[in-house]
């Protein structure tokens, strides 16, 4: 199945900078379809109401933190078969484990740039 570039994204973090940076990058590869929220409660509001084909989400935010934010997404009916990638920071071996057993679809430690993205978008739908 060809990669959709007009499918929606939604990018969560509570970084504006970083936001910014993520949509560009995914601007970059031609995904134009892009939203924001600026923490989980947030995103799992837009989620609710549209039809998102990807999440791409920082780790690192409060209230709610992304490892929760997609906790919360697999256990929805509805909403559990949502591609997921986590962002963040912090390669710990750990982390990468507890990602994965919620269910994580890939995952991209920062920085990174627009190839690496679209290398990990490549893969969730590979």
């Amino acid at each position: 199945m060809p990669l959709d570039k007009n499918m929606p994204i939604l990018v969560v973090d509570d970084q504006r900078t970083m936001t910014r940076i993520i949509r560009n990058l995914l601007k970059q590869n031609d995904f134009i379809n892009t939203d924001e929220a600026s923490n989980g409660e947030e995103a799992l509001s837009k989620l609710a109401a549209g039809d998102f084909g990807l999440v791409i989400s920082d780790w690192n935010m409060e209230p709610m933190t992304g490892l929760e934010l997609l906790r919360k997404l697999r256990a929805d009916e509805k909403l559990k078969a949502t591609p997921f990638i986590m962002v963040t920071a912090e390669s710990k071996p750990e982390n990468v484990l507890a990602a994965k057993e919620a269910g994580v679809s890939n995952y991209i430690v920062k920085p990174f740039n627009a190839q690496t993205l679209m290398d990990k978008i490549q893969k969730v739908f590979a």
